[in-house]
């Protein structure tokens, strides 16, 4: 596609330009700048083979009723340098909203978000499915956080900081939930990362809680202090990381089509429930699920994959703009289907392959994303969606996820008045 110079001597040839040509677009982008910054949680201190899983709340964030366009972010070290994941393992952030009465004091670093309701802080998830207090995250990866795309298109963003939306006395913030494990000098890195309760020696959850028998490994045994077990003689030092996050972002106006994030999981066991108001959905995501061995030999052949499935009703309608996932270690594809099998939005998880950070061998360090054409894939109220996960079961997966996330609009964009384009343009 070429290259859209504007002369400033002939504005009125954009009467002939629609809002599909690259040229509204570059107009589009003119009127709506955008604005990038870059933050840093608090430290997160660090020893070989610790576990942090901080709870971060009134973190910075762009202020004002804005488009929030994209979220990325990654670990790195005091000096700022990028930190490899065979050093510290991002097991998971989550950016999420919430609303503070105007004047309340501030919350402790290790109260989770489902602390938040209250008569001062209210939490503001997004648009579902799961039940509340889970997956109510506006955007969220783990290891693959450095190559996984998830910018909103032109003409799209996530609204924020709208007055109109805030109860009287209350004021929006964010919080960060970082959760890192420290894999120097451990005895299986991979077993750590996948939060195996024997390598943490752990028989009950962060509340004192035993754990069931069948349960091998996930988040209720690697939580906020706990260890993974070292190398015999392994000495380290402690050290400070932080999540460093990029936001970008643009003021909000009339131009620009509000965006919902809806979050599918594959572990969801939600029923169908009826009442007067109609057809309705209890959902019951369980976040994790473990991965059996394909068989007792352990020998690894083709054939080796668990694939999971779950029908989801949807309880909205819409545009689907785009699609991202999360996979942990030993993910082979996620997909999202119609209920006659035809293909949505298929994603697959991009393998390390060298020592360098972003391509850390045995890895999933990015995992791709679909944009759909606007307009193209209408998503219908009451429709049923298949989500579908694969992981390789060669070995057994401890604490694995499969999440599905997607962008949905209600509007398409409306071609633009020659007028309207011409005021748009700056000279």
């Amino acid at each position: 596609m070429g290259s859209c110079n504007i002369p400033l001597w002939l504005p009125l040839v954009l009467i002939l330009v629609t809002i599909n040509s690259p040229c509204t677009q570059a107009v589009w982008r003119n009127a709506n700048k955008m604005k990038t910054a870059d933050f840093l949680t608090p430290k997160i201190v660090l020893g070989p083979g610790s576990v942090a899983n901080r709870f971060f709340y009134n973190v910075d964030f762009p202020k004002g009723h804005i488009a929030l366009k994209d979220f990325n972010a990654e670990l790195v070290d005091e000096q700022g340098n990028p930190v490899p994941l065979y050093e510290t393992y991002l097991h998971h952030w989550s950016v999420i909203k919430y609303n503070a009465r105007i004047g309340a004091g501030e919350i402790s670093e290790l109260v989770d978000n489902l602390s938040l309701n209250s008569s001062d802080y209210i939490s503001r998830r997004n648009d579902g499915i799961c039940q509340d207090g889970v997956h109510g995250h506006f955007f969220g990866a783990g290891s693959e956080t450095r190559k996984t795309e998830t910018r909103l298109p032109d003409l799209y963003g996530i609204e924020l900081g709208n007055p109109a939306d805030l109860p009287s006395g209350f004021e929006e913030k964010w919080l960060i939930n970082v959760h890192a494990i420290d894999t120097r000098g451990v005895v299986d890195k991979l077993g750590c990362t996948e939060c195996r309760c024997d390598l943490y020696n752990v028989t009950k959850d962060k509340f004192g809680r035993p754990l069931s028998a069948d349960y091998n490994g996930g988040l209720l045994c690697c939580y906020e202090g706990t260890q993974c077990r070292l190398k015999q003689g392994f000495q380290g030092i402690k050290r400070n990381v932080y999540l460093k996050y990029t936001v970008k972002w643009v003021d909000m106006d009339t131009s620009i089509l509000p965006v919902r994030i809806y979050v599918f999981d594959i572990t969801d066991q939600w029923k169908r429930t009826s009442n007067s108001t109609g057809i309705n959905s209890e959902h019951d995501c369980k976040v994790e699920y473990e991965i059996e061995p394909c068989n007792a030999t352990g020998w690894a052949h083709e054939g080796c994959i668990d694939t999971k499935r779950v029908s989801l009703d949807m309880t909205f309608s819409g545009y689907m703009l785009s699609g991202f996932g999360h996979q942990h270690a030993g993910g082979t594809g996620s997909a999202l289907y119609r209920e006659d099998g035809r293909v949505m939005c298929s994603l697959k998880p991009i393998y390390g392959q060298g020592q360098e950070v972003g391509n850390e061998a045995g890895y999933i360090v990015g995992i791709s994303s679909c944009y759909l054409e606007p307009g193209t894939m209408k998503i219908s109220k009451g429709e049923t969606l298949v989500l579908e996960s694969n992981y390789s079961s060669i070995r057994r997966h401890t604490g694995v996820m499969g999440l599905f996330s997607i962008f949905v609009a209600d509007e398409l964009p409306k071609p633009m008045s020659a007028v309207d384009i011409v005021a748009q343009v700056s000279f």
